[in-house]
């Protein structure tokens, strides 16, 4: 006897869980003892789930695992220090933690935009090309161009000896009262932004700052240069044929579910779908736009003011390119499913996507699950990178709070000094993992990294699978 076909969501069910999950990481237990050439980052995964496990049974870890906690730990702190392959990126996080001048430049530079933003705006009130077309020919009117073209070209202390100028010229027998941007200039000589970003030249010689610089430059292009641009240019292009291979599968995944529903073909899909302002719920560290969602017509009697049917969300997809930019995304992507839980049952909201403006139930997206242990038909990850022969057990996010905690920066500068640091020095980053609340994404993040591994599909799995 044929078996009657599936309804539509018992199929979309079926499609889901027929797609490998090739990422998927094991379960641990306290019999998980690394490999005696497992590495550092390995060794300190395992110790941290078997003391999370040992905290989640109400037991306190024992002294042997914080022995090969901070042991893994120091090991990966040498490694990370070596001249050669080491970690440019933990070595210049050294440097700025043990040298003063390091540190103020560090310092000034995260606000160096901000500053060059605030000296433009200054510049361009008293100098800008527009302003000095009511001047006639002459020294004035050089000097501020001259001002204005300091300010593009970065020249500092240049533009700072201009203004100077500009004001002992504003005092002059022969100009006296002409310039009416005096007091403009008087402001921009003592702005505290051009300070600033005079210091910052003035440290940029300094021989360990050149040092710290050319380690950054070392793991990658800096901020703002060609090189950077065009490899922002090459990762949008990735992530964009990324995503236009999971809307394809979602397509193809919303054909078949509307051959099986018959006539009415209630699922469609959408892409970088926005959330509305006009839910009540504070959007700040929530995820906003969602990059691939099925959506299924509402049967529910209520539509929009318009006449038009509403929608309500089957799944939501979002492709990242690597395991670690899903590990990173998890905690905004369930800000943002508690974001969608906070809508009005009674409102009809309107999202905006690519495909234009589609109306959503509020009643269904307060259905949504936001528990992480229920989201496996509701949330997809789609990756197009293949799967590690050997999967990294430390995620990249928890390996860096390990790295910088202070204790870890003290032990970095102190491993040449006499007598050599003792990996002891580490145990307060121990105590800080089982007490502080601030550690807690570390302490789970093995089990978070095992959720986010199992949500998340390779695009070709995808296609293959519906």
């Amino acid at each position: 006897m044929d078996k009657p076909p599936l309804s539509p969501h018992a199929l979309l069910d079926a499609a889901l869980g027929a797609v490998p999950r090739r990422y998927c990481l094991p379960e641990l237990d306290d019999a998980s003892v690394p490999p005696l050439d497992a590495s550092p980052a390995t060794t300190l995964a395992l110790v941290i789930e078997q003391a999370r496990a040992a905290l989640a049974r109400r037991q306190t870890p024992d002294a042997a695992l914080k022995d090969r906690f901070t042991g893994a730990l120091a090991r990966m702190v040498r490694e990370a220090m070596r001249a050669d392959g080491g970690d440019p990126v933990f070595q210049a996080m050294v440097l700025r933690h043990r040298a003063a001048p390091v540190r103020e430049y560090a310092s000034l530079s995260a606000r160096a935009d901000q500053d060059r933003r605030a000296v433009r705006a200054a510049v361009n009130a008293v100098a800008h090309p527009g302003k000095q077309q009511g001047l006639g020919p002459g020294p004035q009117r050089e000097a501020l161009a001259r001002l204005h073209a300091c300010a593009g070209a970065q020249a500092w202390n240049e533009l700072h000896d201009t203004v100077q100028r500009l004001l002992e010229m504003a005092h002059t027998p022969a100009v006296a009262g002409e310039p009416p941007q005096a007091r403009g200039l008087a402001q921009l000589l003592e702005h505290p932004a051009l300070a600033r970003l005079q210091r910052l030249d003035a440290l940029a010689s300094n021989a360990l700052v050149v040092e710290y610089r050319t380690l950054w430059e070392r793991y990658g292009p800096r901020s703002g240069s060609a090189s950077a641009v065009a490899q922002g240019r090459s990762s949008r292009q990735r992530g964009d044929a990324a995503e236009a291979l999971a809307a394809r599968a979602l397509e193809a995944l919303a054909q078949r579910l509307n051959a099986a529903a018959g006539a009415s073909a209630p699922y469609r899909v959408v892409t970088s779908m926005r959330v509305p302002a006009a839910i009540p719920a504070a959007h700040q560290h929530a995820k906003s736009e969602w990059d691939v969602v099925l959506l299924r017509r509402s049967a529910a009697t209520e539509d929009t003011a318009a006449g038009t049917p509403a929608w309500d969300v089957c799944l939501l997809v979002e492709v990242k390119a690597s395991v670690d930019a899903a590990t990173t995304d998890f905690p905004r992507l369930l800000r943002g499913l508690r974001l969608l839980a906070h809508a009005d049952k009674d409102v009809v909201y309107p999202f905006a996507t690519r495909q234009g403006t589609v109306p959503l139930r509020g009643a269904a997206l307060c259905a949504l699950p936001s528990a992480p242990s229920a989201l496996s038909r509701t949330v997809l990850y789609c990756c197009d990178a293949p799967a590690e022969p050997t999967p990294r057990l430390l995620g990249a996010a928890s390996r860096m709070q390990l790295l910088s905690a202070t204790p870890t920066l003290d032990f970095a500068a102190a491993l040449t000094a006499t007598p050599p640091a003792d990996a002891r020095a580490l145990e307060p980053v121990w105590h800080a993992l089982l007490e502080a609340p601030g550690w807690r994404a570390v302490l789970d993040q093995y089990a978070t990294l095992r959720q986010v591994r199992e949500l998340m599909v390779h695009t070709d799995d995808l296609l293959a699978a519906v």
